[in-house]
């Protein structure tokens, strides 16, 4: 089994990319890195390409709750960026080195994705080919011997003289083949323009036997010519020539143009701006940051009728233990609300948490905030 592939270290602070009033996350690894390091989930809400009609399964990039992004800000580990205003105005001042090296590494990716897709088309080629029963590139290389016995046997029969002799051809369109490679005197024919031997014993003709050899083939050439050679004013062919490998196989071997899903690369991170304002939370904030400063994971609670759900660990190895719900402090709420949460949350083996912060209390070593957690019990 093979090893997992080692996170790669990523530097704190890291950017937030804000787009139309939405945290997101571009980068794989910062991705990792907040749910490793910070227990940061947040939410997938990108298109997988190779499932791009379900909703199941997403991909980058990923969305974070605007406390989530308020907690990294705080904590000193991230920080907000408007990326449509950096994104427009970093590529407008680029220099043209940068263009150019932006360019290169477009066409680079772009040659490494066509040969994978070389590579792809090949392998379902020969897959189709075994079902089929078909013959692979490297099966007909193994035939060769077979092939060159053929051969031997077809140069014999010529040379006994009766190489003219072929399936579906005449003596007039072997002739003019043939008559090139006989040694005797031939007679010349002025109306056919082609020279004539006698081709077989005790024929009409008054000329002696004449043995037709074998035209002579190049092992070197490509393709043989049953034509004269062409003119000397004919644009000669050129020496070198593509091989099959290195020929165009179709739209898998047509160059791609690869359109990068990040600002960053190519542009360079963008630095911390005091311009841009931490991120506006709601009231449950208080109750987020509270239970995530004692190691808890969050999720949206939508489902459950309240804020959060709230995990003890990473929601991919634990059931979750408390649907939690935040409350200013003077805010009043109904007590049915209570009884419909308790008895949600032992429905569905959870707690149901209502909590709120003391704005009061401005001491740091004494905690503002206060939390009770609800059961519902049949009597």
């Amino acid at each position: 089994m093979a090893s997992a592939p080692v996170p790669k270290p990523v530097k704190e602070p890291f950017p937030i990319s804000l787009v139309a009033g939405h945290y997101l996350l571009f980068d794989v690894d910062v991705i990792a890195h907040c749910r490793r390091t910070h227990n940061i989930c947040g939410l997938l809400v990108g298109t997988i390409p190779n499932l791009s009609q379900q909703n199941v399964f997403l991909g980058v990039p990923l969305e974070l709750m605007p406390e989530e992004a308020r907690v990294l800000v705080d904590k000193g580990a991230a920080y907000i960026v408007d990326d449509a205003q950096v994104h427009q105005k970093s590529f407008a001042e680029m220099s043209r080195e940068e263009r150019l090296q932006y360019m290169q590494e477009m066409d680079r990716r772009g040659e490494e994705v066509t040969e994978e897709q070389i590579k792809l088309a090949e392998m379902r080629k020969e897959r189709a080919l075994r079902e089929k029963g078909l013959k692979t590139e490297s099966s007909i290389a193994a035939s060769t011997t077979s092939e060159e016995t053929l051969h031997m046997h077809d140069s014999s029969l010529a040379s006994s003289g009766l190489g003219f002799i072929m399936k579906g051809s005449s003596f007039s369109d072997w002739a003019p083949v043939q008559t090139a490679t006989v040694d005797a005197s031939p007679v010349r024919s002025e109306s056919t323009g082609f020279d004539l031997g006698s081709i077989m014993k005790g024929s009409s003709f008054s000329e002696p036997w004449v043995q037709i050899k074998p035209p002579k083939i190049d092992s070197s050439a490509d393709e043989v010519s049953l034509f004269e050679s062409a003119p000397a004013s004919s644009p000669p062919e050129p020496s070198t020539k593509q091989s099959a490998k290195d020929a165009p196989k179709g739209v898998a071997a047509q160059k791609h143009f690869v359109t990068p899903t990040t600002s960053y690369p190519p542009l360079p991170t963008p630095a911390k701006d005091p311009a841009v304002p931490p991120p506006a939370v709601p009231d449950s904030y208080p109750l987020f940051r509270y239970l995530h400063s004692k190691g808890y994971y969050h999720m949206p609670g939508l489902r459950f009728g309240c804020h959060y759900n709230v995990y003890p660990g990473d929601p991919l190895r634990y059931h979750s233990h408390f649907a939690a719900t935040g409350l200013g402090w003077d805010q009043k709420f109904d007590l049915l609300d209570v009884v419909g949460g308790g008895r949600l949350g032992t429905g569905t083996k959870k707690a149901y948490m209502i909590g709120g912060e003391d704005p009061e209390i401005v001491d740091d070593e004494q905690e503002s905030l206060r939390a009770f957690s609800i059961e519902w019990a049949a009597i």
